[in-house]
């Protein structure tokens, strides 16, 4: 059989307004809103804007693949998101974005995941899980706001030594990690501290959320590209 790398290219230029999550709705992409004065889910000048109101009342807009966890884990090799965020985030607002199982209003609940988040503020943080292996939001020391910068995980590169009896892994067992600076350059975030989701062997999809607790603030996620490569097979 084929093992072809397949690329998948998704850009938001033009008119584009995701079906809300359900039985009817055709993919690949839909959102998931929760709030009575409904934040939006819609394209605005070529990207994508997940955008919080002001009602006070607790917020969430998601968009992701609806939970069709179509990207097998074990045949990722890399997912580069373009993205950018509302400047001073407020401290009810919290951003999360990358790649994750069946979604769950609480990032932090997803079983397995592996997320960039913002949380009531503009420090990036990133935070694991494949529901043994477990990192906690850490912050990787550089802030995102209103320009649109590049975030990259890597499923292709990385290897955990082990010593004998034992194998060494590769791919998921030491995803790495990279971010791109305020001078426009793509630098590795992490470089020491292992990033390892191993323990999972199923399928992810890219997950992209903003939420609030009570409260009128604001904040928008915008997202301009999301780029996918995978093993075919």
């Amino acid at each position: 059989m084929s093992k072809d790398v397949l690329t998948v290219d998704y850009r938001f230029v033009g008119k584009h307004r995701p079906a809300t999550d359900g039985a009817s709705a055709n993919g690949p992409w839909v959102k998931t809103i929760t709030g009575a004065a409904p934040p939006t889910v819609q394209s605005n000048a070529g990207k994508m804007e997940l955008a919080l109101t002001a009602t006070n009342e607790v917020q969430n807009a998601c968009f992701s693949w609806g939970d069709e966890l179509g990207l097998s884990i074990d045949k990722l090799i890399s997912i580069d998101i373009w993205a950018s965020i509302t400047a001073s985030l407020a401290a009810a607002v919290t951003a999360s974005f990358g790649l994750a199982s069946a979604r769950n209003d609480a990032p932090g609940s997803i079983t397995n995941r592996l997320l960039w988040q913002l949380a009531g503020d503009n420090n990036v943080k990133v935070q694991s899980s494949d529901g043994t292996n477990t990192l906690a939001a850490t912050a990787v020391g550089h802030t995102l706001t209103t320009t649109i910068r590049r975030f990259s995980m890597d499923f292709g590169s990385g290897v955990l030594t082990q010593a004998p009896p034992a194998l060494s892994k590769g791919g998921k067992a030491n995803v790495k990690l990279a971010m791109e600076n305020s001078q426009g350059l793509l630098r590795p975030v992490f470089p020491n501290t292992l990033v390892n989701l191993s323990a999972y062997s199923g399928g992810l999809q890219p997950f992209f959320q903003i939420q609030k607790t009570v409260g009128t603030a604001v904040g928008t996620l915008s997202i301009e590209r999301v780029l996918i490569n995978y093993r075919q097979g």
